[in-house]
């Protein structure tokens, strides 16, 4: 019982820091948002006893990609100060590709919800053996640093990632007038 509460709870705060990221203006505050929503999923995989994914939850995405988004909001200073309406022209195309979403999830919900009540979707789930799930994160960590497997496409996602973040130094760098125009 007490794990449902803490789900519930769990749960409305990462939708509530959700609906905060899309619908608030100032970019800064929607970032800090975007990472009490990051937090929210990690909770659920902590409550889902998932603990390489809620870490990996925490370390690359509140650790590094939120980081980087608040780094390149603080660089473009005037971005942080909108004082525009927090709806824009587009909230009826919005609303209606959520109610589809909405709409979709249900089904499957329907569609599958008697079947675990009545222990029968089992039968749609492949076995997978234990002992293939116990040693997964111990493999994932192998291959990640082996040379003949992840290593080069590990290491080409970092430079790509100190690119971009050069890239948005270098965009976010104030001219400077030459001596001349001053």
């Amino acid at each position: 019982m007490a794990q449902n509460i803490l789900f519930i709870v769990v749960s409305a705060f990462t939708l509530i820091m959700g609906w905060i990221v899309v619908s608030n203006r100032n970019l800064f505050h929607a970032a800090l948002a975007l990472m009490g929503s990051f937090l929210g999923v990690a909770g659920l995989y902590v409550l889902l006893e998932a603990g390489f994914l809620a870490a990996a939850q925490l370390l690359i995405y509140i650790g590094a990609i939120s980081i980087l988004v608040i780094f390149a909001i603080m660089m473009t200073r005037r971005l942080m100060q909108t004082t525009e309406t927090p709806f824009n022209n587009q909230w009826i195309l919005g609303g209606v590709v959520s109610l589809l979403a909405l709409a979709v999830t249900l089904f499957v919900i329907v569609r599958y919800w008697p079947l675990e009540a009545a222990g029968r979707v089992g039968s749609l789930r492949p076995d997978v053996p234990g002992a293939m799930i116990e040693g997964s994160v111990v493999q994932l960590g192998a291959a990640l640093v082996d040379v003949n497997q992840y290593v080069l496409p590990f290491e080409v996602a970092s430079v790509l990632l100190l690119a971009a973040l050069i890239g948005a130094i270098v965009v976010a760098w104030p001219e400077r007038l030459p001596k001349d125009r001053e």
